[in-house]
């Protein structure tokens, strides 16, 4: 028993220590705009790309761990997420390659999301456990809630603020490598019969389900946050210490998120509905933000809101794969939520775009509106 909670406790360090560093930019656009001359529009794709590779990424990574095993996905992926942090050393004076870079660390976080993820609930399952999907939401949401915030700070007062916030994620996520190396790879299958034809990645009205259910709320896992991180800061601006504010935000909204998430064990199946309520109070307070100057602060307990509702949104989709999943086919169907749920990244952008042509207050309030429709449906399903 100790061996197998050892084996939990290292995968839920890995998740966390590839989850820090994805947000490590994110306060330090602010930096990279001023340096680069970058456009507001530029900087939310810098932040958008990060979900395009991670979703051409997981396009194979869920499949690929389901034929060659947790381990030998996820581990190779970490590695690649190292490399991801020590690039950023090279993208302080070239536009280009600070793309080139985030859609690398999109690509190698989603794997190492996705496949650890189906690895520390099925480790933790093989222990009569149901903790692995709430550890995992909880390593996560804190992982990008603890990037920004020392990011930000260090941005804003710190030495080589485009140098040594990397250099930290890269030392912490090395000592999780070595830490979590030896775990035990968790993928069993029942040998089947020569001529068999694999099933489908589902279970029956799994597939259903998952679309109808499952995956409209996945989309609230990043959308939440990634709008009052990346969207907010930009498009409504803070007066003073943008750069240390910025990250405080990404500190609290995440840092939310990572606190909220283990609430999924006593709110049950009310978790999601719970969850989209969230973005129902966060959009809406922040629409308020951006139509009342004098209002602004209002943006701040909001983006704290949105970002609980992420963390519970991820710990409710999270909970509900392994009963939609067919035997030995959870990395896939885990990969095609962590897909969905990345197309959440795409709101900043979407943001910006829409702010050219109509007020930021008023898109706000139309994602509040969404998310009431959301959290009826949420309340009406059965799973």
């Amino acid at each position: 028993m100790t061996e197998t909670w050892s084996a939990d406790r290292r995968l839920t360090l890995l998740l966390l220590a590839v989850a820090t560093g994805t947000n490590v930019p994110t306060p330090l656009l602010l930096i990279y705009r001023d340096r680069l001359a970058m456009t507001d529009a530029s900087l939310t794709a810098v932040f958008g790309v990060y979900a395009l590779g991670l979703m051409l990424a997981l396009a194979m990574a869920g499949q690929a761990a389901d034929r060659w095993g947790r381990r030998r996905v996820a581990l190779p992926a970490a590695v690649g997420a190292v490399v991801a942090s020590l690039l950023f050393l090279l993208a302080a004076d070239s536009e280009a390659l600070l793309y080139v870079v985030r859609f690398l660390q999109g690509a190698t976080s989603g794997t190492v999301f996705s496949v650890g993820s189906a690895w520390l609930v099925e480790t933790a399952t093989r222990g009569g456990r149901t903790s692995g999907p709430r550890s995992a939401a909880v390593a996560m949401t804190a992982g990008f809630a603890i990037g920004p915030s020392y990011a930000g700070l260090i941005g804003e007062w710190g030495p080589w603020p485009l140098v040594l916030p990397y250099l930290l994620h890269v030392a912490v996520l090395l000592l999780a490598l070595v830490a979590s190396w030896s775990v035990a790879e968790s993928l069993v299958r029942s040998p089947a019969p020569p001529g068999t034809v694999r099933s489908g990645a589902f279970r029956p009205g799994g597939r259903r389900t998952g679309l109808l259910v499952v995956a409209p709320l996945a989309i609230c896992v990043y959308a939440f946050p990634a709008t009052a991180v990346a969207g907010v800061p930009v498009l409504i601006g803070f007066p003073v210490a943008p750069v240390a504010l910025t990250g405080l935000l990404a500190g609290l909204a995440l840092g939310a998120g990572a606190l909220a998430a283990p609430l999924q064990g006593r709110l049950g199946p009310r978790t999601a509905p719970v969850a989209a309520g969230c973005g129902v109070v966060g959009f809406g307070v922040t629409a308020l933000a951006a139509a009342v100057p004098p209002l602004l602060p209002l943006a701040i307990p909001a983006s704290v809101v949105l970002g609980a509702g992420g963390g519970l949104a991820l710990a409710s989709g999270l909970s509900r794969l392994p009963a939609l999943a067919a035997e030995g086919r959870l990395g896939t169907v885990s990969a095609g939520f962590y897909a969905t749920a990345y197309v959440g990244f795409g709101f900043p952008l979407m943001l910006a775009a829409l702010s050219a042509q109509v007020s930021v207050a008023l898109v706000l309030a139309a994602l509040a509106g969404w998310c009431v429709v959301l959290a009826v449906q949420q309340g009406r399903a059965r799973l």
